[in-house]
């Protein structure tokens, strides 16, 4: 026989099963569970044929005890004693034999069973490790997860910073322009227009208001409205002021005194009504002056109507947008990826 009991085997393989099941999901401890159960009641299984097997050897031992008395005091009997002793001798080997047949059985159930704890356990440790790089990922993910909302409520908040300050600028704008039009009420819708276009207050003067054909000096009529344009917009320190003189696509008398062509008489009526506003109040830093020539037009020039349409000056007026700029280069920046 061998030194362990099949019990004490059975025990220590439970145990060594029992120590891997600790750190499982409940859904995989149920399935485990119930494959334990089924092991358990194997080897309830095993420990009764082995408690029987028992019994068994135990009576055979207790008869062949019995025999091993009886065959003494026949011994002396030579016939009697001859044929007890062969057939308690062939009792003996039967009995030695199923005995030995209990044991490699037993010895059989019990290394089956082994080997099936040693694959539960097995199983058991994949299944950990598994859980184990799962809620690795799970943890790394909620970080992700955090950061992102992290990142999402940082820009929803410049997002509302850049809104107010866009929704700042159009009421800035329209407040410019809305001034600029009373300002102007006294002259012809034909003669000057004020628009806002592109987050910008667009004044258009035409021709006819400002200059006689071909001159760069400003008529009276065209000074009052640059008076007046100026008296609203000296006050206005935050708005810059662009002059932009355009033609139409004649081309100017040969011999004008300084003048090549359109490009020279736009830029001079650019720089004239600029002098005109600086005159009137307006900073001169703020005030840009810029020659289009011919080559913006608002309409064809295929007719009279049109060419006096595009003989204008238009008078952009865009408010300083420093606070707006530095958002938006801030939200850039925070909208790049971080390496």
């Amino acid at each position: 026989m061998k030194n362990s009991s099949p019990a004490l085997l059975l025990a220590t393989a439970l145990l060594a099963s029992a120590s891997f099941t600790s750190c499982v999901t409940a859904k995989k401890y149920d399935d485990l569970s119930a494959r334990q159960k089924a092991t358990d009641q194997s080897r309830e299984a095993a420990e009764r044929q082995a408690r029987e097997a028992v019994a068994e050897l135990k009576k055979a031992t207790e008869s062949l005890n019995e025999l091993k008395l009886e065959n003494r005091r026949l011994v002396n009997d030579s016939a009697q004693t001859g044929t007890i002793l062969r057939k308690t001798q062939g009792l003996y080997r039967e009995l030695s034999d199923t005995y030995d047949k209990l044991i490699r059985n037993n010895e059989k159930v019990l290394a089956n069973k082994t080997a099936d704890y040693q694959k539960v356990a097995q199983d058991l440790a994949r299944r950990e490790a598994e859980l184990g790089d799962l809620s690795n990922n799970l943890n790394k993910s909620r970080s992700e997860i955090d950061k992102l909302a992290a990142d999402v409520k940082t820009r929803e908040a410049r997002l509302a910073e850049l809104e107010k300050a866009l929704a700042e600028k159009d009421a800035a704008v329209n407040a410019l322009r809305a001034k600029v039009s009373n300002a102007l009420l006294s002259f012809k819708a034909s003669d000057l227009q004020v628009k806002v276009k592109d987050g910008k207050v667009y004044v258009s003067l035409s021709e006819q208001l400002l200059f006689k054909s071909g001159s760069t000096k400003v008529d009276p009529k065209g000074q009052e409205a640059l008076t007046k344009l100026a008296g609203v917009l000296k006050d206005q320190r935050d708005v810059n002021v662009v002059v932009e003189g355009h033609t139409d696509n004649v081309p100017i008398l040969k011999g004008t005194a300084g003048m090549q062509d359109n490009w020279d008489l736009s830029v001079l009526r650019a720089t004239e009504i600029s002098r005109l506003l600086t005159v009137g109040g307006v900073q001169p830093e703020r005030i840009t002056a810029s020659g289009r020539s011919q080559y913006v037009p608002v309409a064809g020039n295929d007719n009279a109507t049109n060419k006096a349409m595009n003989r204008r000056t238009e008078i952009i007026l865009t408010p300083k947008l420093d606070e707006l700029f530095q958002l938006l280069d801030a939200n850039s920046q925070a909208t790049k990826p971080t390496k």
